[in-house]
């Protein structure tokens, strides 16, 4: 398949809210003035799904396996030059290295749940966009994209608050549940703009992929059919 600049700009779309959202979810807000505690990233995480969805269900499951390990790298890249800027010597002059470091100071173990959380996340969100793409045989697209949100975010949530906070007495379950549902309302606030979004590039890209045969193995780079 031929790369079109409209796919550039749906991965790099993709990837700045990966990213993003990784550096925002430093701050917390209360909810309504209820006991109910999110992450700032509660606000963009939901679009890298959103995102998501429309790569699978306009270039196919393929294209979003290449465009999530390119999310990836991206973040590994991003981490990597935060941590070494923060080992180089600051100038006498500037006094924001005790700031810097509070914001971008990731743990390691908050970044293996952050990692862990959104592979398990985006590839399972792909991968049940594309098999309902072939079971509704491409009708309801609302049907796919809440059905892939709901296992592949709750599965993202889970994994990510456990790793980061099991053991820890920030730890509880119930996080689980809020995080999960705050992503869900979202995506489905967002289903009428991703119908317009999705009509729009099938009609601008002529591409609607089915998935028949592909490879659902998120370790395959190519188009290996079974």
């Amino acid at each position: 398949m031929k790369i079109s600049f409209r796919l550039l700009v749906v991965a790099a779309l993709f990837v700045t809210s990966l990213i993003t959202a990784n550096v925002i979810a430093v701050k917390l807000i209360a909810v309504g003035g209820t006991d109910i505690v999110l992450p700032a990233a509660i606000l963009v995480f939901p679009l890298s799904y959103i995102i998501g969805d429309i790569l699978t269900e306009v270039y196919g499951f393929a294209w979003a396996r290449r465009v999530i390990w390119l999310g990836f790298l991206c973040n590994l890249i991003f981490v990597l030059f935060v941590w070494l800027g923060g080992l180089l010597p600051g100038a006498d002059f500037w006094g924001g290295q005790e700031a810097y470091e509070t914001i971008l100071g990731f743990t390691p173990r908050l970044l293996a749940a952050s990692f862990c959380g959104y592979l398990v996340g985006s590839f399972t969100n792909a991968a049940v966009m594309s098999r309902m793409k072939i079971l509704t045989r491409g009708r309801h697209l609302w049907s796919r994209t809440i059905g892939s949100t709901v296992i592949g975010e709750g599965l993202d949530s889970a994994a990510f608050i456990t790793i980061a906070f099991i053991g820890t007495p920030a730890f509880a379950p119930v996080f689980i549940l809020y995080h999960w549902a705050a992503k869900t309302v979202i995506e489905v606030v967002a289903t009428p703009v991703t119908y317009a979004v999705v009509n729009w590039l099938k009609g601008v890209e002529k591409s609607d992929v089915y998935d028949a045969g592909v490879s659902l193995n998120p370790f395959s780079l190519s188009e290996v059919k079974r």
